[in-house]
């Protein structure tokens, strides 16, 4: 089961500090990102996402090497790669998966103009060693949303809304 965080920053570029933070534990193999999305409002009041993946890239890959096979069987791979990037690309463009935009959104309107968000759905921790790895971002943000345990999300707390 995946497991929703989210904290929230008086800055724009603390959240994407924090989410380069957490690709890094995760290339350590202590933590497991199903999705990580910075949700930015800047001082004119604009909310922006900015999505850790884009689907519509690995769509178009998927799509171009599917085409490129199904075309090599009617001897034109060129012109069946280029309708299949397209279609992966379209098809992708249109899917969401992991967090909900709409949501992050709605939320990212409620924010304070010049803030951000970090919104992360988590499928394995570490909790520990990733509370440790995240004291450089204590007294900067606070905890808006959590679908942990109290136990986890008190220990959250602790590491990041209290002063280091």
């Amino acid at each position: 089961m995946s497991t929703l965080v989210a904290v929230v920053f008086n800055d724009e570029t603390t959240a994407f500090e924090m989410r380069a933070a957490l690709i890094k534990m995760q290339k350590q193999y202590l933590l497991e990102l199903e999705d990580a999305v910075v949700v930015t409002r800047d001082l004119q009041g604009k909310t922006k996402l900015d999505q850790a993946m884009s689907l519509t890239t690995a769509g178009a890959v998927g799509g171009g090497f599917w085409g490129m096979l199904i075309g090599m069987l009617f001897l034109n791979p060129l012109l069946g790669a280029a309708i299949g990037a397209g279609a992966g690309a379209l098809s992708a463009k249109f899917t969401d998966i992991g967090l909900d935009n709409q949501m992050m959104k709605d939320m990212g309107n409620s924010l304070k103009p010049g803030s951000s968000a970090l919104f992360v759905l988590l499928r394995k921790v570490s909790s520990d060693k990733v509370l440790e790895g995240l004291k450089s971002f204590a007294a900067k943000g606070k905890v808006f949303q959590t679908s942990l345990n109290k136990d986890d999300e008190k220990a959250l707390r602790e590491a990041l809304e209290m002063a280091a």
